[in-house]
Protein backbone atom coordinates (compact mmCIF):
# COMPACT_ATOMS: atom_id res chain seq x y z
CA UNK A 1 0.00 0.00 0.00
CA UNK A 2 1.43 3.37 -1.05
CA UNK A 3 2.35 5.80 1.73
CA UNK A 4 1.16 9.21 0.58
CA UNK A 5 2.63 12.59 1.49
CA UNK A 6 0.30 15.22 2.91
CA UNK A 7 1.34 18.89 2.99
CA UNK A 8 -0.65 21.39 5.05
CA UNK A 9 -0.23 25.06 4.17
CA UNK A 10 0.37 27.30 7.21
CA UNK A 11 0.09 31.07 7.50
CA UNK A 12 -0.55 33.82 10.02
CA UNK A 13 -4.10 33.76 11.43
CA UNK A 14 -4.75 30.21 10.22
CA UNK A 15 -7.66 28.65 12.13
CA UNK A 16 -6.17 26.07 14.52
CA UNK A 17 -8.70 23.26 14.09
CA UNK A 18 -8.66 23.79 10.31
CA UNK A 19 -5.13 22.40 10.18
CA UNK A 20 -4.95 20.43 13.45
CA UNK A 21 -8.04 18.31 12.73
CA UNK A 22 -6.85 17.02 9.34
CA UNK A 23 -3.29 16.75 10.71
CA UNK A 24 -4.54 14.42 13.43
CA UNK A 25 -6.65 12.25 11.11
CA UNK A 26 -3.93 11.74 8.50
CA UNK A 27 -0.99 11.48 10.90
CA UNK A 28 -2.49 8.70 13.04
CA UNK A 29 -4.06 6.69 10.19
CA UNK A 30 -2.55 3.23 9.89
CA UNK A 31 -3.25 0.25 7.69
CA UNK A 32 -4.47 -3.04 9.09
CA UNK A 33 -0.84 -4.09 9.68
CA UNK A 34 -0.45 -0.98 11.87
CA UNK A 35 1.85 0.86 9.46
CA UNK A 36 1.40 4.63 8.92
CA UNK A 37 -0.43 5.51 5.71
CA UNK A 38 0.63 9.15 5.40
CA UNK A 39 3.71 11.28 5.88
CA UNK A 40 2.26 14.61 7.08
CA UNK A 41 4.18 17.89 7.08
CA UNK A 42 3.40 21.58 7.46
CA UNK A 43 4.41 24.07 4.79
CA UNK A 44 4.83 27.76 5.67
CA UNK A 45 3.91 30.74 3.53
CA UNK A 46 6.82 32.71 5.05
CA UNK A 47 10.07 31.75 6.75
CA UNK A 48 9.21 33.42 10.05
CA UNK A 49 7.43 31.93 13.05
CA UNK A 50 3.70 32.01 12.42
CA UNK A 51 0.91 33.03 14.74
CA UNK A 52 -2.35 31.12 14.30
CA UNK A 53 -5.77 32.31 15.46
CA UNK A 54 -5.94 33.17 19.14
CA UNK A 55 -2.15 33.51 19.40
CA UNK A 56 -0.91 29.93 18.96
CA UNK A 57 2.67 30.13 17.69
CA UNK A 58 3.68 27.66 14.97
CA UNK A 59 6.92 26.72 13.31
CA UNK A 60 6.25 24.82 10.08
CA UNK A 61 8.37 21.93 8.87
CA UNK A 62 9.48 23.75 5.73
CA UNK A 63 8.93 26.80 3.53
CA UNK A 64 6.71 26.39 0.49
CA UNK A 65 9.70 26.91 -1.82
CA UNK A 66 11.18 23.68 -0.42
CA UNK A 67 8.21 21.53 -1.41
CA UNK A 68 9.13 19.53 -4.50
CA UNK A 69 6.45 16.83 -4.35
CA UNK A 70 3.26 16.04 -2.45
CA UNK A 71 0.35 13.71 -2.99
CA UNK A 72 -2.17 15.73 -1.00
CA UNK A 73 -2.23 19.50 -0.42
CA UNK A 74 -4.44 20.85 2.36
CA UNK A 75 -5.27 24.57 2.40
CA UNK A 76 -6.88 25.49 5.73
CA UNK A 77 -8.81 28.67 6.43
CA UNK A 78 -8.99 31.41 9.00
CA UNK A 79 -8.88 35.19 8.84
CA UNK A 80 -5.40 34.93 7.34
CA UNK A 81 -6.88 33.85 4.01
CA UNK A 82 -8.29 37.32 3.37
CA UNK A 83 -4.94 39.05 2.69
CA UNK A 84 -3.55 35.93 0.99
CA UNK A 85 -6.23 36.16 -1.70
CA UNK A 86 -4.18 39.12 -2.99
CA UNK A 87 -0.81 37.32 -2.70
CA UNK A 88 -0.26 36.51 -6.39
CA UNK A 89 2.90 34.50 -5.82
CA UNK A 90 1.15 32.24 -3.30
CA UNK A 91 -1.90 31.82 -5.54
CA UNK A 92 0.41 30.75 -8.38
CA UNK A 93 2.15 28.34 -5.99
CA UNK A 94 -1.20 26.77 -5.06
CA UNK A 95 -2.08 26.36 -8.74
CA UNK A 96 1.33 24.82 -9.54
CA UNK A 97 1.23 22.54 -6.50
CA UNK A 98 -2.30 21.37 -7.35
CA UNK A 99 -1.01 20.23 -10.75
CA UNK A 100 1.29 17.71 -9.03
CA UNK A 101 -1.15 16.42 -6.40
CA UNK A 102 -3.49 13.49 -6.39
CA UNK A 103 -5.86 15.53 -4.21
CA UNK A 104 -6.14 19.17 -3.15
CA UNK A 105 -8.29 19.83 -0.10
CA UNK A 106 -9.54 23.01 1.53
CA UNK A 107 -10.99 23.59 4.96
CA UNK A 108 -13.23 26.55 5.70
CA UNK A 109 -12.06 29.73 3.94
CA UNK A 110 -9.14 27.90 2.40
CA UNK A 111 -11.66 27.57 -0.45
CA UNK A 112 -11.17 31.29 -1.13
CA UNK A 113 -7.55 30.62 -2.08
CA UNK A 114 -8.50 27.68 -4.29
CA UNK A 115 -11.13 29.86 -5.97
CA UNK A 116 -8.64 32.66 -6.54
CA UNK A 117 -6.30 30.10 -8.16
CA UNK A 118 -9.13 29.13 -10.53
CA UNK A 119 -9.36 25.61 -9.16
CA UNK A 120 -13.08 25.78 -8.32
CA UNK A 121 -14.33 27.32 -11.56
CA UNK A 122 -17.61 25.78 -12.72
CA UNK A 123 -17.55 23.27 -9.86
CA UNK A 124 -19.52 22.67 -6.69
CA UNK A 125 -17.77 23.75 -3.48
CA UNK A 126 -18.39 24.82 0.08
CA UNK A 127 -16.72 26.97 2.71
CA UNK A 128 -17.51 28.51 6.10
CA UNK A 129 -21.09 29.79 6.12
CA UNK A 130 -19.90 33.36 6.82
CA UNK A 131 -17.82 33.29 3.62
CA UNK A 132 -20.38 32.05 1.06
CA UNK A 133 -20.81 35.54 -0.42
CA UNK A 134 -17.07 36.17 -0.52
CA UNK A 135 -16.52 32.87 -2.34
CA UNK A 136 -19.20 33.81 -4.89
CA UNK A 137 -17.60 37.23 -5.32
CA UNK A 138 -14.21 35.67 -6.11
CA UNK A 139 -15.69 33.27 -8.66
CA UNK A 140 -19.39 33.54 -9.55
CA UNK A 141 -19.22 30.28 -11.55
CA UNK A 142 -18.87 28.20 -8.35
CA UNK A 143 -21.97 26.21 -7.39
CA UNK A 144 -21.89 26.87 -3.63
CA UNK A 145 -23.32 24.03 -1.57
CA UNK A 146 -24.56 25.80 1.55
CA UNK A 147 -25.84 22.71 3.39
CA UNK A 148 -22.93 20.30 2.85
CA UNK A 149 -20.12 19.53 5.33
CA UNK A 150 -17.82 18.77 2.38
CA UNK A 151 -18.01 18.58 -1.41
CA UNK A 152 -15.94 16.06 -3.40
CA UNK A 153 -15.19 16.94 -7.03
CA UNK A 154 -12.78 14.08 -7.59
CA UNK A 155 -9.34 15.64 -7.29
CA UNK A 156 -10.51 18.66 -5.27
CA UNK A 157 -12.47 18.40 -2.02
CA UNK A 158 -13.70 21.45 -0.10
CA UNK A 159 -15.18 21.48 3.39
CA UNK A 160 -17.24 23.86 5.44
CA UNK A 161 -16.08 25.67 8.53
CA UNK A 162 -13.51 24.53 11.06
CA UNK A 163 -14.65 21.11 12.39
CA UNK A 164 -15.93 20.08 8.94
CA UNK A 165 -12.31 19.57 7.94
CA UNK A 166 -12.22 16.51 10.19
CA UNK A 167 -15.26 15.02 8.44
CA UNK A 168 -13.68 15.74 5.06
CA UNK A 169 -10.43 14.09 6.16
CA UNK A 170 -12.28 10.92 7.17
CA UNK A 171 -14.11 10.99 3.82
CA UNK A 172 -10.76 11.20 1.99
CA UNK A 173 -9.26 8.48 4.19
CA UNK A 174 -12.17 6.18 3.31
CA UNK A 175 -11.94 7.16 -0.37
CA UNK A 176 -8.26 6.17 -0.46
CA UNK A 177 -8.14 3.23 1.97
CA UNK A 178 -11.68 2.03 2.65
CA UNK A 179 -14.24 2.21 5.43
CA UNK A 180 -12.52 -0.28 7.73
CA UNK A 181 -9.39 1.84 8.07
CA UNK A 182 -11.38 5.08 8.33
CA UNK A 183 -13.53 3.58 11.08
CA UNK A 184 -10.48 2.20 12.89
CA UNK A 185 -8.94 5.69 12.90
CA UNK A 186 -12.19 7.30 14.08
CA UNK A 187 -12.47 4.74 16.88
CA UNK A 188 -8.94 5.51 18.05
CA UNK A 189 -9.78 9.24 18.06
CA UNK A 190 -13.15 8.55 19.73
CA UNK A 191 -14.71 10.55 16.92
CA UNK A 192 -18.24 10.01 15.63
CA UNK A 193 -18.22 10.28 11.87
CA UNK A 194 -21.08 11.96 10.02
Amino acid sequence: MKKRSVSILMFDEVEVLDFAGPFEVFSISKNLDDEPLFDVSTIAVTKKCLKARNGLQITADKHRSELTQTDILIVPGGMGTRPLVHHDELIDWIKTTDAMTELTLSVCTGALLLAKAGLLANQAATTHHHAFDLLAEIDPTIDIKRDERFVDNGSIVTSGGISAGIDMSFHVLEKLHGAEIANKTASYMEYRRV
